[in-house]
């Protein structure tokens, strides 16, 4: 049996400049990031985390010393921080985080006013898991959170000489957001517009896991993440072949 591996990244925290900004479909908003600094990035998962830190408008942010014991703050203030999904692309040497736009959000709010020359301070990946992408079966479930770990990954199996059996089952808030992956065209994506936990059991329960060679993913609001990793809590379903993961929770 082939599990996921999981790889760990030398902890570094980079100041890195915006180089360009670009709106990607209605409910994204793309950095592109580059800079000295980015030497030596790795991100080997396709949902890797990447720290990003938003200080007040006017302040300093120094980050913090990475120590054999850990990463010390010292008297440094701690701005707001968020993780989102890196998108490196190695030939151009440049970091692209796609943000979500919503009202509120304060990683939404500077994504939404930054310009080339903006300096922005990333911490990580710390690790990495590695997932094969060559399982014959597998199932992607997520929220826009998820959305460009999904993308991430979807375009990396579209390289693939032979397609996996690929299922895809995303929750939207508004119906425009559905391109953001209409790029993707050949994976055919269930679609659940407003949120609806119970609309989202009913994809899943129309699907059969295959005894073997398969992956499930499953992420979104940590809520949502519980009651549907459920489904896949019994001795027919490998746990090691699950990944399961919060990627924010309702207040």
């Amino acid at each position: 049996m082939r599990y996921p591996q999981r790889v760990r990244n030398e902890l570094r925290f980079r100041e890195l400049t915006v180089l360009r900004t670009e709106r990607i479909g209605a409910g994204f908003q793309r950095i592109v990031l580059g800079g000295e600094a980015l030497e030596g990035f790795s991100s080997r998962g396709f949902d890797d985390h990447t720290k990003v830190f938003f200080p007040a408008p006017g302040s300093t942010f120094v980050p913090p010393v990475v120590t054999e014991e850990g990463i010390e703050w010292g008297d440094a203030v701690r701005p707001p921080s968020r993780d989102y999904t890196p998108l490196y692309d190695e030939a151009r040497h440049e970091l692209s985080i796609d943000f979500f736009i919503h009202a509120g959000g304060v990683a939404s709010s500077w994504a939404l006013q930054a310009k080339a020359g903006d300096t922005l301070t990333i911490g990580g990946p710390r690790g990495s898991l590695v997932v094969p992408e060559d399982y014959t079966w597998q199932l992607y479930v997520c929220d826009e959170s998820g959305m460009p770990a999904l993308r991430r990954r979807l375009e990396a199996i579209a390289a693939l000489p032979v397609r996996p059996q690929i299922h895809a089952v995303v929750t939207i808030g508004d119906e425009a957001y559905k391109d953001y992956l209409a790029h993707l065209g050949d994976v055919e994506i269930a679609w659940v517009v407003g949120h609806n936990v119970q609309a989202l059991n009913d994809c899943l329960a129309a699907l059969t896991v295959p005894a073997e060679d398969y992956f499930i993913w499953l992420t979104g609001e940590g809520k949502v993440v519980k009651t549907l990793s459920q489904r896949f809590e019994n001795d027919a379903v490998d746990p090691q072949l699950v990944r399961a993961s919060a990627y924010w929770h309702a207040k």
